[in-house]
């Protein structure tokens, strides 16, 4: 079987746009080395929350990288709050506020006993959204041809307290089981991805088929314990990982902040844990594999099922909580009133607000943060594509010809 690269988005709600910068990078630095602009590089395309509606928008259009990347470009630098979730005075009122007012004073106002708000937020508007974003025909067809072996979007059953990956692939792929973690051979649709990015309170839960019945589904990054794992489930060798946080780091001083925690601190911090934890604890447990199987020899290489994956993350190289402060003013009244009720419009609630901030004065600041970072590690990525060599060739060519000049 011929080596599979695979590319996995991991969640971040408005983080994510930094995924797209990335991408418009790999492809300048792919492009250079005479890569076919419409070759799609990634065989296996997997996402979990905001990287799962990437994942699946861009393996929509696998039959043409760069048309790709410039459709997922074009929505994340035109993006407004109004998108994806109500932000009109009526909409956060029937929502987060009479979400908050329940908190409150839930226990005096028994008629709404019966039927509570089900989230913060009303992300209703996000459905015409994924249509505009997704051209689902032409993913079967991607996958028909070839151009795409396989997709997999992550989700988080509320119902049965499992993790459940549903996948597309070229040819049968055997679904997996692990301990509360199971694969399903599914077509995917919008409702997949709603119920992927449900971010936990922010966002309603959604109803998906499981196993014959029907489940509540809400973000994948819950109880995502090994986040790469479905990429090497089917069939990868060589994964890139695009993270929308500081995976392994620290995203501020101790310092910086000092007193009580405000609610929106606390939220962000949990969300951090959701999104980004998981994925941490992955990369490092397949490094250590990988040292592990370098030690063995061809003999004992044959008694383990383990193998040697390549692994490349590219994630920000500053703190978006800091980004996003300068971007909160961006938000629409309504909106920016409900969050400084929890202090989320306060610098050091700002990591909460990075997640909902989905504005183009703060997305096209993390798409540009995502190629310059991409840009920076030019040699790995050339080099995990199998391209520093006709790099360096090029550029040895360009010094000969100044020369001659």
């Amino acid at each position: 079987m011929p080596p599979k690269t695979a590319l996995f988005l991991t969640g971040g709600g408005a983080r994510a746009a930094y995924q797209v910068g990335v991408l418009q990078a790999i492809f300048s630095l792919l492009s250079e080395t005479g890569w076919p602009s419409a070759r799609n590089p990634f065989d296996i395309v997997c996402g979990t929350s905001a990287g799962a509606i990437n994942a699946t928008a861009y393996a929509c259009r696998a039959d043409d990288f760069e048309a790709s990347v410039s459709h997922l470009l074009g929505i994340w630098r035109e993006l407004e709050v109004e998108q994806i979730y109500r932000a009109d005075s009526i909409g956060v009122i029937r929502s987060g506020a009479r979400w908050l007012s329940l908190l409150s004073f839930g226990w005096l106002l028994r008629k709404w006993h019966a039927q509570p708000p089900n989230s913060l937020l009303d992300n209703a508007p996000l459905v015409s959204l994924l249509h505009t974003m997704l051209d689902l025909p032409r993913l079967d067809a991607a996958l028909d041809a070839g151009c795409l072996h396989a997709l997999a979007v992550s989700a988080s059953s509320y119902t049965a307290g499992r993790h459940v990956t549903f996948y597309q692939s070229q040819e049968a792929v055997p679904p997996w089981s692990r301990a509360q973690r199971l694969a399903v051979p599914q077509q995917i649709g919008v409702d997949h991805l709603l119920a992927s990015s449900a971010i936990p309170l922010i966002f309603p839960a959604v109803p998906l088929y499981c196993a014959d019945r029907c489940e509540y589904f809400g973000d994948g990054s819950m109880r995502e314990v090994a986040p790469i794992s479905p990429a090497i489930h089917l069939g990868a060798s060589k994964v890139l990982v695009i993270g929308a946080g500081n995976i392994g780091g620290n995203e501020r001083r101790f310092d910086e902040f000092s007193g009580y925690p405000s609610l929106a601190q606390i939220a962000g911090h949990a969300m951090s844990s959701i999104f980004l934890d998981g994925l941490s604890v992955d990369i490092e447990r397949m490094s250590r594999i990988n040292r592990t199987l370098s030690m063995l020899t061809p003999e004992q290489l044959q008694q383990t099922s383990l193998r040697p994956v390549e692994l490349l993350a590219i994630t920000p190289s500053r703190p978006l909580d800091s980004i996003a402060s300068r971007h909160i003013g961006s938000l629409p009244l309504p909106v920016r009133t409900m969050l400084s009720a929890i202090g989320a419009t306060e610098r050091r609630g700002a990591a909460l607000a990075s997640y909902l901030l989905f504005e183009a004065s703060y997305t096209r600041s993390l798409i540009e943060l995502g190629q310059i970072d991409t840009l920076n590690r030019r040699d790995e990525v050339l080099r995990f594509f199998g391209r520093a060599e006709p790099a360096r060739r090029a550029a040895h060519l360009s010094e000969q010809a100044a020369s001659a000049d």
